[in-house]
């Protein structure tokens, strides 16, 4: 198991010929002028047999490689809302190597245990070439009937070839292509009169109610899982594939969740409009618009424009004096207050960063953290 931190150039060979050879993976890596590197991305990579973490570099130790891993992998499962076994949090280094798996053991057991409860049906409207009436006539279509022996109907069935069963089967044989967790094939099985199609996930829009909301946690597990997997090809003819996470939106969702947890009546990512103008701040609590930032950032002098017109039309538009940009700490504690606009329309623009440094478990990283945002926006 390798080590590569995001934004530093690749140094393995062997990485670097199959992030060249797979164009899935170039929209998350970069070329510069001393090699090629990740983008403020970070996870998992199989390739050919070979395991590859790219990991945030949060703090530097003697053991900062595993420690980073660590913060890594807690940011992941709290932002994503994750719930996983004690057993599964405490298996160090094999559940590391593993990591991926986790995940899919976790999908797999869940939809497996929901299904043992009964497989979800719901009416579905079909039309059909029968040889008695079943439900409505088809009129205009039965004119055109070649098959005179048969009639056109229109019917409903109470089915389990819905919409969210031929997601979870799509979900089961794309999951089956890079793990052999035997859950997959006895979930497959238990769908057996599902009809597969391929998922386009940017459409993908189901609804869940008081019939199937007992699924809906398998559905997001699985959604995340599809949303950040990239099947590569290898040589070896071994599984090859990536599992990789946009910094920004892990540390987006991570903070928002902290947030939420501090303060229920919280919202995030609400959106509103304001004439032709849309805006979607991050967080906003009751007394603050928060929005997070996954860059190094030491002071004012180093902040962009473009982000303080975006604080000062949050501000501004939602009636809202103070607002919060709030980054990672890289190198330095982020702490400065700015004004922006003048008199009756002056906003108090804040910068402040949260220490991800932690080194202990899932629990108390969480708990430590909570302290320091608690600490991070005290006053404000």
């Amino acid at each position: 198991m390798a080590y590569l931190y995001e934004n530093k150039v690749v140094t393995d060979t062997k990485l670097t010929e199959a992030i060249q050879d797979n164009k899935a993976l170039h929209p998350y890596f970069e070329n510069s002028f001393n090699g090629i590197k990740p983008k403020n991305t970070c996870g998992f990579l199989s390739v050919d047999g070979e395991s590859y973490f790219i990991i945030p570099k949060i703090v530097k130790t003697d053991h900062s490689d595993e420690i980073n891993l660590d913060i890594f992998i807690y940011m992941l499962l709290y932002a994503y809302d994750v719930q996983l076994k004690n057993e599964d949090l405490q298996q160090g280094e094999s559940a590391k190597e593993q990591f991926f798996e986790v995940f899919i053991r976790m999908f797999a057991d869940g939809l497996l245990d929901e299904l043992k409860r009964g497989v979800f049906k719901q009416y579905i409207t079909l039309q059909e070439n029968l040889r008695l009436l079943r439900g409505k006539y088809l009129i205009e279509k039965n004119f055109a009937n070649f098959y005179h022996q048969n009639l056109y109907c229109e019917f409903d069935e109470f089915s389990m070839d819905n919409k969210l069963n031929r997601f979870f089967l799509y979900a089961l044989r794309t999951f089956q292509k890079v793990s052999s967790y035997p859950n997959l094939h006895r979930c497959e099985a238990m769908l057996d009169e599902v009809s597969f199609f391929s998922v386009d996930l940017k459409r993908l829009h189901l609804q869940f109610d008081r019939m199937n909301s007992r699924y809906e946690k398998s559905y997001e597990i699985a959604k995340m899982i599809l949303d950040h997997l990239v099947p590569l090809t290898g040589k070896s003819g071994k599984q090859s594939f990536a599992f990789l996470f946009d910094m920004a939106e892990v540390f987006e969702k991570f903070v928002a969740r902290l947030f939420k947890e501090i303060d229920p009546v919280t919202k995030v990512q609400y959106q509103e409009s304001f004439a032709d103008l849309y805006l979607k701040p991050d967080i906003i609590t009751d007394n603050l618009i928060i929005d997070t930032k996954y860059k190094s950032v030491r002071n004012r002098d180093e902040l962009a424009a473009h982000d303080k017109y975006q604080m000062f039309a949050y501000g501004t538009n939602f009636k809202q004096k103070n607002v919060l940009l709030l980054y990672p700490k890289h190198h330095v504690d982020v702490h400065e207050d700015l004004k922006l606009g003048v008199e009756e329309k002056e906003i108090s623009l804040k910068m402040r960063s949260l220490d991800l440094g932690y080194n202990g478990g899932y629990e108390g990283f969480v708990d430590k953290m909570k302290e320091r945002l608690k600490g991070a926006i005290n006053g404000i």
